[in-house]
This record gives C-alpha cells, sequence and structure tokens, in this order.
C-alpha cells in the first residue's frame, strides 16, 4: 500500500505521471532544479521539493537529494518516470532500502537489462533471435577494431549502458573506427557513467518494430501489441505509431513470444518493452529491452483503451494483471510525433529560447510540459512534448495528425514543428514504405525553412502598423508624393530582404517582393492575432511583436530598416562560435596551431549530445576564448583563425 508518489522526473512525462496519479486518489510530490522552479510539472503537484542546480548529476540524478525529498514530505512510494534514474538499479536498491515502494522492475532485472552486452548475452542464453556482434568484456581499441573487421562493415558503436540515441555511432570503414570510439566513450561516459560499448553489425534499412509488455508479481506475462518507431533521427524516434503498417498475425505472435521469453528470463515485474530490428524478410532480431515507460506509450493506450500508468501502479501494490492475453485487443490506428526544440536545417541542432505563444492544437492528445513564459534551457533533452492521433484507419490518424501539428502552436523557439508535417505527408510514408533510414535517405538536406512571400508582406504589414500605432497622426503616414511606397528591410536568418509597401487607401497597403504585389485588407490586431484579407483570402495568423522582433509560426524576423544589417563571420571566415547554449567538453587545439579545414578544434555538449566544432578554414589559431568546463552561450567567439 502506498499513498503519496513522488516522480522522480520532470517535463512531460512528469506531467502524465501525476494526471493518472491524481486521478487515481493519490496524492503526488515532484522534484525540480533551479531553473525548473516555475515548470508545469511543479505547478500541477500537489508538492514539491528543490533538488539541486541545473547540471543533472546535481539534481535530476542525485539519488540522495531525491530519497531526501521522499523522507521530507513523506512519499511512501517513486515513480521514475523514462530517462533520469529510470534504468538506474542503483536508485531501486536505494528506493527499497529507504522503505519506499520502487514503480519499476527488480533492480536485478533493471541491471541485467540495462547493460546492451549482458542483456544480449542472456538473451542468446534464452534463444531470443540476436544480430551479429561482438558484447565480450574486453574494451581496449585493438580488441575492438579486431571485432570490427569480423562482424564486418558497416556496424553500429553502442553504448551497453545507454539509450536515446547517446553513445552511438554508425561506422562505414576501419578508417573512422577510433574516431567514432573516442566519441562514444566520451558520449556514453558523461550520460550514464559508463564508457562500456558493444559493436553490432548494421542492418540495411530495417524497421524498428518493439513489444510492450507488463509483467505482475503473480508470475503472469503479456504483450499489449507492437509499436514501429522507424522514423527517426540521430537514433532517437520522431513518428511512432501502433500497430505496425506491415504486421501480421503470425509475425505479431511469433514477436510477442519473444517478447515474453526476454521477459521469463529476469523475471520481470512492472512495464516493460522489448525493441527488435525487422528486415524486410520479416526476420527480427533482439535489439534490447528497456525496463521501463516508453515515451511512445500513448500509442498503444489509444489502441488498446488502457492507461499504462494505472498499470503500472496497480502492480506496484501488488495486484494482478487486469487482462489476460486473450482478452487483449487492438482498436484502430495511433501515430504520434515528437516536437523538439532544434533547428533541422542545422543537423538538429537543440535550441534554446522563451516560449512566447503555446496553443496546443484541439481534438487530439499532447502531452507536454509546456507553459507560456517558460525558459527552454540547454541542460536536459529538447523534446518539449508529443502529439498524438487516432484514427479508424492508419490514413485517418495519419490526416488528423498532419492537422493537428500543422495547428499547433508555439512561438519564441525554433522547433521541428514543420519537418513533422513534412514526413507525415511524404508519399512513402503514407504509402507506410519506410525504415530506419527514411529521414537520411529523403530529408538528408534539409533546407532551412523560409518565410513565404505572404508572411514577409503580412511581417511588413505589422511592422508598418505598429509604427504608426507608435507615432501621433498625421505624421506616421506622411509624404510629399502619396505614391512613393516606403522601403522596409526585414531580416530573417541572417539574410535580409527588401521589401516596398504602399498604403492605396483606407485599409489597403499592397506590399512588393521580388516584383511580386500583394495586397493586405482589413488588417486587425489585438496583440496575439492578426485578422487581414490577403490577395482576396481571409486570413487568421498568430504572432508576437516585441520591437524590432516578430515571430510568426515557424518564422522569426527582424526589422532592420533603420539599421545597416550585417551578417555575423561563421566558421568559413575563420571565427568558430557556439551553435547553441552548452558546455565545452574538450578544446583540441591550441594558439599557433595549423590547422586544416574540416579539423576538430572543439567539442561542445548540449542536451545531453555532444556536437563536434570543426574548422571552416584551413590557417593558424590566432586566439582561444573559451577552455573545457566553460558555459557558453548560442552565437558566442570560441576560436579564430587566420
Amino acid at each position: 500500500m502506498f499513498n503519496k508518489i513522488l516522480i522522480a522526473n520532470r517535463g512531460e512525462i512528469a506531467c502524465r505521471i501525476q494526471r493518472t496519479a491524481q486521478a487515481l486518489g493519490y496524492r503526488t510530490v515532484a522534484v525540480y532544479s533551479d531553473p525548473d522552479a516555475n515548470a508545469l510539472h511543479v505547478q500541477i503537484a500537489d508538492e514539491a521539493v528543490n533538488i539541486g542546480p541545473a547540471p543533472v548529476n546535481q539534481s535530476y540524478l542525485n539519488i540522495e537529494a531525491i530519497l531526501e525529498a521522499a523522507h521530507l514530505t513523506g512519499a511512501d512510494a517513486i515513480h521514475p518516470g523514462y530517462g533520469f534514474l529510470s534504468e538506474n538499479p542503483d536508485f531501486a536498491r536505494a528506493c527499497a532500502k529507504a522503505g519506499l515502494t520502487f514503480i519499476g522492475p527488480s533492480p536485478e532485472a533493471i541491471e541485467l537489462m540495462g547493460s546492451k552486452r549482458l542483456s544480449k548475452i542472456a538473451m542468446l542464453n534464452a534463444g531470443v533471435p540476436c544480430i551479429k556482434g561482438y558484447q565480450g568484456p574486453d574494451q581496449d581499441d585493438q580488441t575492438l577494431q579486431q571485432q570490427a573487421t569480423h562482424i564486418g562493415y558497416p556496424l553500429m558503436i553502442k553504448a551497453s549502458a545507454g539509450g536515446g540515441g547517446r553513445g552511438m555511432r554508425l561506422v562505414h570503414s576501419a578508417d573512422t573506427l577510433l574516431e567514432h570510439l573516442r566519441t562514444a566513450r566520451s558520449e556514453a561516459q558523461n550520460a550514464f557513467g559508463s564508457a562500456e560499448l558493444i559493436l553490432e553489425q548494421a542492418l540495411i534499412d530495417p524497421r524498428h518494430v518493439e513489444i510492450q509488455l507488463f509483467g505482475d508479481t503473480h508470475g503472469n506475462l503479456i504483450y499489449l501489441g507492437e509499436r514501429d518507431c522507424s522514423i527517426q533521427r540521430r537514433h532517437q524516434k520522431v513518428i511512432e505509431e501502433a500497430p505496425c503498417p506491415v504486421m501480421t498475425l503470425e509475425l505479431r505472435q511469433a514477436m510477442g513470444e519473444a517478447a515474453l521469453k526476454a521477459a521469463r528470463a529476469v523475471n520481470y515485474v512492472g512495464a516493460g518493452t522489448v525493441e527488435f530490428l525487422l528486415d524486410r524478410n520479416g526476420n527480427f532480431y533482439f535489439l534490447e529491452m528497456n525496463t521501463r515507460l516508453q515515451v511512445e506509450h500513448p500509442v498503444t493506450e489509444l489502441i488498446t483503451g488502457l492507461d499504462l500508468v494505472a498499470w503500472q501502479l496497480h502492480i506496484a501494490a501488488g495486484q494482478p494483471l487486469p487482462l489476460s492475453q486473450e482478452q487483449v485487443t487492438l482498436n484502430g490506428h495511433a501515430m504520434e510525433v515528437r516536437l523538439y526544440a532544434e533547428d533541422p536545417s542545422q543537423g538538429f541542432l537543440p535550441q534554446t529560447g522563451d516560449v512566447l505563444r503555446w496553443e496546443p492544437s484541439a481534438g487530439v492528445r499532447i502531452d507536454h510540459g509546456v507553459f507560456e513564459g517558460q525558459h527552454i534551457t540547454p541542460f536536459y533533452d529538447p523534446m518539449l512534448g508529443k502529439i498524438i492521433a487516432h484514427g479508424a484507419t492508419r490514413e485517418e490518424a495519419r490526416r488528423k495528425l498532419v492537422r493537428a501539428v500543422e495547428d499547433c502552436l508555439l512561438l519564441g523557439v525554433s522547433t521541428n514543428q514543420r519537418l513533422l508535417a513534412s514526413l507525415l505527408k511524404h508519399p512513402q510514408f503514407i504509402a507506410a514504405d519506410f525504415s530506419t533510414g527514411f529521414i537520411a535517405e529523403h530529408f538528408s538536406d534539409i533546407a532551412r525553412t523560409n518565410a513565404t512571400n505572404d508572411e514577409l508582406a503580412l511581417a511588413t504589414a505589422l511592422f508598418y502598423q505598429h509604427s504608426a500605432n507608435a507615432h501621433p497622426q498625421p505624421l506616421s503616414g506622411w509624404r510629399n508624393n502619396a505614391s512613393v511606397p516606403w522601403t522596409w528591410q526585414l531580416a530573417e536568418q541572417d539574410e535580409s530582404r527588401a521589401i516596398s509597401l504602399s498604403v492605396l487607401a483606407d485599409n489597403c497597403l499592397q506590399v512588393e517582393i521580388d516584383r511580386h504585389a500583394i495586397e493586405i485588407r482589413d488588417l486587425t490586431t489585438d496583440g496575439r492575432w492578426a485578422i487581414a484579407v490577403v490577395n482576396g483570402i481571409r486570413r487568421r495568423i498568430a504572432y508576437h511583436l516585441q520591437g524590432t522582433q516578430l515571430w510568426l509560426p515557424g518564422a522569426y524576423l527582424t526589422n532592420q530598416t533603420q539599421a545597416v544589417a550585417t551578417r555575423q563571420a561563421e566558421a568559413s571566415n575563420g571565427t568558430v562560435k557556439a551553435p547553441m547554449d552548452g558546455a565545452i567538453v574538450e578544446v583540441r587545439v591550441s594558439e599557433g596551431d595549423s590547422v586544416s579545414k574540416g579539423q576538430l578544434l572543439l567539442v561542445l555538449e548540449a542536451m545531453k549530445m555532444e556536437h563536434p566544432l570543426k574548422a571552416g578554414m584551413s590557417g593558424v589559431v590566432k586566439r582561444i576564448q573559451a577552455v573545457a568546463g566553460d558555459q557558453v552561450r548560442n552565437r558566442q567567439i570560441l576560436l579564430e583563425i587566420e
């Protein structure tokens, strides 16, 4: 029995767990770091406790601080969510030692399945299909080089203790193996406290299909269908759906039974997911087992009608599974996208900033931890939330999701929103003809998204109206010659555009962009929404205007009419700047060193990922303005080459 649950997590999953826990009558406790003091998961909790500063090892990975928060508030159970300490066996043991119910599997199951190396050995012994690779204890470079030659290229390097794409690298040839080993080790050590790696043969264009399973303390085990999570970037999932579009009844049963074999091998209790790679011939191979709730659990909830968090709480309280395998039914189709604060055109670099507007779409499920005024920091995973749709068919679910993604309103922070809509509307995705290489194949060169001519015209009109309202009449619209247009200079992502605007009559403006005329009539604004008739079509668009800055959905513009537009120097001109807020992990050169174009200069860590910064030109290092350990800001100059 337990009555008060501490959620040892943050963001959307902490909010999600609290909703179910509170609906079932439990009291909830949130924990938070200094920058999360006003976070949504803190606001909706019954009680909340500060557990330390921003770095995760001083807050969300601080076991002592979390246990002290439970003791302070009288919490008698802990739900770890996913990420952070959710798959840390020492945390599960510490909870038990403190007399707290850990809402998850046993420490032994977490420990075994948390190691890709040991879990693969256990799965081979249990008769679960596994892919060719190396999972031995010897971790020196020479051994790994020899094993890589034996496995053959291409191959995958994976952090044994990790997940979420961290510590994972695809290697195409022996020439780059050592470099990838170094990076994978460093990332794995920083993210998981273990530099242990495994090597696996890289399957070409497989599907990523996973089985959701549950076990109780009475020896019962069942699976709740599968999810297709093949649409990924940087080995992290972007779109998930259930059921898998190419699944057959026979294949589902075979994969489900293999997943149950894996679970029985560790006497599994609670929610778990066994992940497989599925090739085009219907052969599947064990990838890993996640001993926790998955990010993508909502699609399973929507096709089964079940609350998986409620199941976790019931099982942790000692109750048997609510259903038998024969009673599990799958209805319709569900599809989910992950909304990330990132810039797809810059290699999916995480983005920071202030959330100026947030209005989720109606008619679909949205799990999030976002609120207006929130500052998105570089300290945590860039996922902001998930948009999930359900339909009677896959096409209905997809169509609903496209509309929901396009209608979801977030201003102030760059996101992958437009890319998500493009992925969902791609013909091969519509036809369910895709694999884990889908984004790399079809979206390898993602062009940055610029404002359309209509958006530029409306932006110009908004700046004009704002300027007119800021000055008394008649000077705001005064000209010696009424036919002479105003010339505006608007900049987007360092590119400046000259745009002309003419006042034709009351409530009628004409904007000309590259000799293309756009008429705007009856423009009205209230500070949040603009309504105008643009070339005969009435439109309503969200905006946030602050001085010379304007945010529109998917576009950020600055008014440089009164200033000289200057491009910031890039690495190709000898200056290396931080591409985002983060911490310098390593400086690989010294002042006076000769460097070649493409040479690795520094390594920046942000949002749990390492980002190499390379020379854009050959020359000599003139000045270094950062050292390892420095916290740096986006666009801060780090190094100069001449």
